[in-house]
């Protein structure tokens, strides 16, 4: 069963920006309440897309960089990137069925 895997400002774009896969990338930190409510169901759609949908967390206070570069401005901000570029976003802690017709209108 897969599950989300991290990713930092020294990977991100080998394994985000040139994934041959789309990609749904949790900005979130250790402190953050709601973070911790989605993350159950960021693992739950990791398994439900295994093969067809990458599933990356970014930890904003370990990778600045990377937040900065897209705005991140409140977490979780969940981003979907199709061939590089970002295509989808959620922002707080949503129902799965909510990320999941984000996720369906690019896998």
């Amino acid at each position: 069963m897969a599950k989300p895997q991290a990713v930092t400002d020294a990977d991100f774009t080998e394994e985000v920006l040139n994934s041959d896969l789309p990609v749904l990338v949790d900005f979130w930190a250790d402190w953050c309440g709601p973070c911790k409510m989605v993350a159950p169901v960021v693992e739950e759609l990791a398994a439900d897309y295994d093969g067809r949908l990458k599933v990356m967390k970014v930890d904003v206070d370990a990778s600045p960089l990377t937040a900065g570069t897209y705005g991140i401005r409140s977490i979780p901000t969940l981003l979907i990137f199709k061939d590089g570029k970002p295509v989808q976003q959620v922002v707080g802690a949503v129902p799965k069925q909510m990320l999941q017709e984000k996720i369906d209108l690019v896998v």
